[in-house]
């Protein structure tokens, strides 16, 4: 098993959540951790890892929407989104099924979800994968401004980037 560290700067989570009027989008770089993984991996060695996001990273570009998203997410009090993956199931060629702990917003839930895993080179490991999140599993209410009302499901998606 090899320790890969993520690297922050190419790690990027994106972030939809539907509305009655628009979408609303996260992009945000930073993601921190590791992943544990044997080299030449194939979807049927294990897979491990550990990943951080600050939660004040999540940001939308509009400022009225960042202040909501501050405040909903009670970012001083609950700073850090924390995923670990308790579970890995081979799928097949690049492709693992993960069974994980998401903690966020002083909450945490047990997600399931599709990666593929590819080795970009001998010390670099590429993870994309996506899921749809319910806030209101992690003690969050979408919030509902005159018109504007959003959907609790968001989509999330990640890429991960990670080097021994």
């Amino acid at each position: 098993m090899a320790r890969y560290r993520i690297v922050p700067e190419h790690s990027i989570l994106w972030a939809e959540a539907r509305s009655s009027l628009h979408p609303i989008k996260v992009e945000t770089a930073g993601l921190e951790g590791f992943v544990d993984a044997a080299p030449g991996t194939t979807a049927g060695n294990p897979l491990s890892g550990h990943l951080e996001l600050a939660s004040a990273r999540v940001k939308t570009g509009n400022i009225l929407y960042d202040r909501e998203l501050e405040r909903r997410l009670e970012v001083a009090r609950y700073p850090l989104i924390q995923g670990d993956v308790t579970g890995s199931r081979g799928e097949g060629g690049q492709r693992y099924h993960l069974r994980g702990d998401l903690s966020f917003h002083g909450v945490t839930r047990t997600l399931e979800g599709e990666v593929t895993l590819r080795e970009a080179d001998s010390t670099t490991v590429e993870i994309e994968g996506a899921t749809v999140i319910d806030v209101r599993d992690f003690a969050l209410q979408p919030p509902r401004l005159l018109m504007l009302r959003v959907y609790p499901e968001i989509r999330v998606r990640i890429r991960v980037l990670a080097r021994c």
